[in-house]
């Protein structure tokens, strides 16, 4: 397992140019488990303030970043709606890093080497900070969820699975 150096990435440079203040956190790599949940132990913050960010595509052939909390479950049919499309689906792996520059694990919106729309599930703003991935496995972002919707310029909305409910009808 490997720990990223706390260095500068395209995600971070950005960052400094839009004078945002973050700090870089980073984490020992376990690549058989690349789970958002499994970050979140590991720099010490709650699931639900380690955002995972998801490649996807409408059925246009438009991609567009989904930006959901750890511990949650992107709706395809809401952020088809918040997108104005009639359907999306997550992106294929092999598309990943030739559209955004970034490697499972390690996608951001910040600095993607193609600007596609980005939606945040809107509970980005019930924390004081949140966490996002830096560019790289094994470094994340932890900075205020305002700067990240103006620096990543995500549109606010309703992004996740309900939680499903035990019992009878």
């Amino acid at each position: 397992m490997k720990t990223a150096k706390a260095t500068k990435t395209n995600a971070a440079r950005l960052l400094d140019t839009l004078e945002i203040a973050y700090e870089l956190r980073a984490y020992e790599v376990d690549p058989d488990d690349l789970t958002a949940i499994s970050v979140a132990k590991k720099i010490g913050l709650p699931p639900e303030q380690v955002f995972k960010t998801l490649l996807t595509h409408t059925q246009a052939g438009e991609h567009l970043f989904a930006v959901v909390p750890g511990d949650a479950e992107l709706d395809l049919k809401k952020l088809a709606t918040a997108a104005g499309a009639r359907k999306c689906e997550l992106a294929a792996l092999k598309e990943v890093e030739p559209l955004t520059g970034y490697i499972r694990g390690g996608v951001t919106v910040l600095a993607a080497k193609k600007a596609f729309p980005a939606f945040a599930d809107e509970t980005i703003e019930l924390f004081d900070v949140i966490s996002i991935s830096a560019g790289m496995r094994g470094l994340q972002l932890v900075m205020a969820p305002t700067d990240y919707v103006r620096a990543a310029e995500t549109m606010l909305a309703d992004l996740t699975k309900s939680p499903q409910m035990g019992g009878g009808a």
